[in-house]
């Protein structure tokens, strides 16, 4: 294909199935902890500390390897991440002793990035009246892989054993790479590549980019937020499905991100919503619908209806307001998007591990309720931040 290739549905389905397959593989080892642990010989609390290796790994590849979007043909270095990721799952699979396995995860972790570097590219390839809806069909798969993994993971262990999974990615992953050799275009950066960078001075560019981009910065800041507030529900979510009234075994937990997957699949809207010049009044509602969500929460600790639609409005708010900052930032620069994703997506995972720490902290502190006011917190922040912006626009509007 050609560099001027336009970014049709069935492209963006497969931009989206592509993203979800390879972000699965960050997240099928997390329901498999005690399994993994037995058949080493290990204690369930060191495959714990390899999930957190293998999650950075995966923010890592934002930092150093995503950023060479810009630079490089990107057609090839999604290829080559996928390729690598393979070579992880591979390693996984026939690992004959713990530390093999643990270095397969954290090479499993790295190249899985190449999911950001897919993301801006469909929104490269995108026509600019309907950038936002094509992000958010990609962004649905990511999450969706995110959100089945758990749920994939424990069944396929469960009928087979915790290698399987591994060796079924691999070969989805070696199809995956053959079909994207195919469709991708043989040229996927910009029509004007940005200057050849040398690496350090890429790497130093990212804080130079958020200065210059006062409004990059201003959407990193809602994303940490309302990451935040998931991981703050979906931390502390374990703990009271754990406990009476629910006392659900791991299964049934897992079972619950059903309702994650339905909350992503309603969140497609928001790019629909920036397409039309509304990002600003979308980004209010989902930051409104995430606080609303906490009120529902808190009375889910003994009702589970009241759990469900408060988790189902969650990830509506949270998935919605994440589409409404990737449409607005990849309008920025068209020489910079892999740059801006890594920019973005590290103030993002920030936010996560700072809501995972808050419902710990929380929790043991005064239960689910600390979790629900712990998220009430950082849902308002959001929302005052936005009040905030509405403020200094019209401050703006009247000065001129």
């Amino acid at each position: 294909m050609q560099e001027n290739t336009r970014l049709t549905r069935g492209m963006a389905a497969l931009f989206a199935l592509a993203c979800g397959v390879i972000v699965a593989n960050v997240y099928y080892a997390q329901p498999l902890l005690a399994t993994i642990a037995a058949a080493f010989g290990r204690p369930v609390a060191d495959l714990g500390y390899l999930v957190t290796l293998t999650q950075l790994g995966y923010a890592g590849g934002f930092v150093l390897i995503v950023p060479l979007g810009d630079v490089v043909d990107r057609r090839a270095l999604v290829l080559r991440l996928v390729a690598a990721n393979v070579v992880a799952l591979l390693t996984i699979v026939f690992s004959p002793n713990y530390a093999t396995f643990a270095a397969g995860c954290i090479l499993l972790g790295v190249t899985s990035c190449s999911t950001q570097i897919l993301i801006p590219m469909a929104a490269s390839l995108a026509e600019p009246a309907s950038r936002g809806r094509a992000v958010g069909i990609v962004m649905s798969g990511l999450l969706l892989g995110v959100l089945l993994a758990r749920i994939v993971a424990g069944y396929v262990a469960y009928w087979s054993s915790w290698r399987t999974i591994y060796a079924l990615a691999a070969v989805a992953g070696i199809a995956l790479a053959a079909v994207l050799a195919a469709v991708l275009p043989t040229q996927a950066r910009q029509a004007q590549p940005a200057a050849r960078f040398r690496y350090v001075e890429l790497i130093a560019s990212l804080a130079r980019l958020m200065r210059r981009e006062p409004l990059l910065a201003l959407r990193s800041v809602y994303g940490a937020l309302a990451f935040a507030c998931f991981s703050v529900v979906w931390t502390g979510l374990t703990f009271v499905l754990s406990r009476p009234p629910y006392a659900y075994d791991d299964a049934k937990i897992g079972l619950f991100g059903i309702v994650g997957v339905l909350g992503a699949l309603a969140a497609q809207s928001a790019g629909r919503l920036v397409d039309r010049g509304h990002e600003n009044r979308a980004t209010g509602a989902f930051a409104a619908a995430i606080l609303l969500s906490f009120a529902l929460l808190a009375g889910g600790a003994a009702s589970l209806p009241l759990l469900v639609a408060g988790v189902l409005l969650l990830d509506v708010g949270v998935q919605g307001l994440h589409i409404s900052n990737q449409s607005v930032i990849y309008a920025l620069d068209a020489n910079a998007r892999s740059r801006i994703t890594t920019t973005y997506l590290a103030s993002y995972f920030v936010g996560g591990a700072i809501g995972s720490s808050a419902a710990g902290a929380a929790y043991a502190a005064d239960g689910w309720p600390g979790v629900c006011a712990a998220g009430g917190a950082l849902a308002g922040a959001a929302v005052l931040v936005w009040l905030g912006t509405q403020q200094a626009l019209r401050s703006r509007m009247f000065e001129r």
